[in-house]
């Protein structure tokens, strides 16, 4: 018994390198996959000229910002109040003269520096969930321990490229100061690309400063960080999310800009309008972020979901969501700008059956789409309201899946694997072809969290389900965990600044 159980220990830690090894080839995937068309080029052109009308007829409401009203109305929109009306195809050219379609977002360690468009994915962790659920602990408030927690574990997940951003919500942080901590933990904790704080202007000129003391004092016109910025659907713009918006677009950092629509609520039910609606917003955003500064890098966003249209509650992995994503993929491309969507998303309270089936849901068109950015990649549960930390370790195995899905097929000569016909015999079985003994290790992806022994020696190893599994893994990463390098002098005044404007602020209740 004692021997079976040392090989089965050998034997897991041989997959997990084997995941480790495929994962940590590139900072970030390279589709080779061609994306998924659902439209032909009369129906992605109807859906713009839609977009267009509504830019045109009803237009865009922009509260609380007037340095965008006014931008807008130096470019030739029609401001009435806080309405915005673009003359058809003048949001399109804004967008098309100056945003790049592929820009680099530079990490701390230059070998995890990520590239976002083109031919490019990169997987970064669920956002914003002021809840945490552990199979120990139950579903709680999180704290900033939990936050530095997700910060650490995807920092050691090799199929997980990104830092991401508000991992979770610390909610026994001040609401005045909590970004502080939570950038300063993806700078001390991870040395992968992160995101910046969107919550205010000033909390965004924080994000920027803590990255420039982080790079060394200066940014020297590199991009070191990607944000979220959520459209107000229907048809607004609000100000908060403009003046961060704003605040990165001038020192040249990126933006993300992403309507949150529930069908059925934020927009029309139909799938159509929905990617009518979706491109007018972003494309708004883009504008704004280049009327602001000409070249700062944006992405197209969509975050899209439907709802129970008896009980309102949002619905994840629905096949209509899949095919907005299809088509706003390809809307983007025509634009030629990044897009963001989907992840592993689920309105599970737990990682049961009905999170692995709708996570899965989501994330087959995200990559089939051809997404840049795939925000909520490994983590969420409960329509975003939890992160859950068995959740998040088994999305981020089935990440390693869809590296080897990006790969597409292997046309090369060993793919091709002519000489293993060659040396074989017809009726004889592969196994001792010199082809598969120079590929067996790496030939086939597998998880390093699936069980796919015999049920006996599964019930001898303790009949162990797949969340107990992940409670293991998660536990053994954190207690493994190593911190990367930081300069001491950087972490100095990393500190420093962060206990001056923790000073400067005011107290605010948690």
């Amino acid at each position: 018994m004692s021997e079976r159980r040392g090989r089965s220990g050998g034997r897991a830690a041989r997959q997990a390198a084997r995941a480790a090894r495929l994962a940590d080839d590139v900072p970030f995937l390279t589709r080779r996959l061609a994306p998924f068309e659902i439209l032909a080029e009369e129906g992605l052109e109807l859906i713009e000229h839609n977009a267009d009308t509504i830019l045109e007829e009803i237009g865009i409401e922009v509260t609380d910002h007037p340095t965008a009203l006014r931008l807008f109305a130096g470019a030739g929109a029609d401001v009435d109040g806080t309405r915005v009306r673009f003359p058809r195809g003048l949001v399109r050219s804004i967008i098309t003269a100056t945003t790049p379609s592929v820009y680099t977002q530079h990490a701390r360690n230059p070998a995890r520096s990520v590239e976002i468009g083109g031919a490019s994915t990169v997987f970064a962790p669920a956002y914003g969930s002021p809840f945490v659920r552990d199979a120990e602990g139950g579903r709680r408030y999180a704290t900033i321990a939990d936050f530095r927690n997700f910060v650490k574990l995807a920092y050691a997940s090799p199929a997980i490229h990104h830092s991401g951003g508000t991992v979770c919500e610390p909610v026994d942080e001040p609401v005045t100061t909590r970004h502080l901590d939570m950038i300063d933990a993806h700078i001390r904790y991870s040395d992968k690309p992160f995101m910046g704080s969107v919550t205010a202007g000033s909390r965004a000129e924080d994000t920027v400063e803590m990255a420039r003391i982080a790079f060394g004092g200066d940014l020297a016109g590199r991009t070191v960080i990607t944000s979220l910025i959520n459209a107000s659907s229907p048809l607004t713009w609000d100000g908060t999310m403009l003046a961060a918006a704003e605040v990165y677009a001038r020192h040249q950092q990126a933006s993300i800009f992403t309507p949150f629509i529930l069908a059925g609520a934020m927009a029309p039910v139909t799938p159509a309008a929905v990617c009518t609606q979706v491109l007018a917003e972003s494309m708004v955003g883009i504008a704004f972020s280049q009327l602001v500064n000409p070249g700062a890098p944006a992405v197209l966003g969509a975050f899209v979901s439907t709802i129970d249209m008896q009980s309102g509650a949002p619905t994840f992995g629905t096949p209509e969501t899949a095919l907005v994503m299809y088509a706003v993929a390809a809307l983007a491309r025509r634009l030629d700008v990044p897009f963001r969507t989907g992840g592993h998303l689920c309105a599970s309270k737990v990682a049961d059956a009905q999170a692995a089936y709708e996570s899965a849901a989501v994330m087959q068109p995200t990559m089939l789409a051809g997404t840049n950015f795939v925000l909520h990649a490994a983590g969420w549960l409960e329509g975003g309201l939890t992160m859950g930390y068995e959740k998040f370790v088994l999305d981020a195995d089935q990440l390693g899946a869809y590296a080897k899905i990006a790969d597409g097929l292997d046309l090369s000569e060993n793919g091709q694997g002519m000489s293993a016909f060659r040396e074989n015999e017809p009726g004889v079985h592969f196994l001792g072809t010199q082809h598969t003994l120079e590929n067996f290790e790496a030939a086939f992806w597998k998880s390093s969290l699936a069980d796919a022994n015999s049920y006996e020696q599964w019930a001898e190893e303790g009949s162990k389900d797949a969340n107990t599994r992940a409670t293991a893994r998660w536990q053994s990463m954190l207690a493994q965990y190593e911190q990367p390098p930081l300069d001491d002098a950087i972490a100095a005044e990393l500190a420093d600044y962060v206990a001056r404007r923790k000073a400067d602020l005011p107290e605010s209740e948690y």
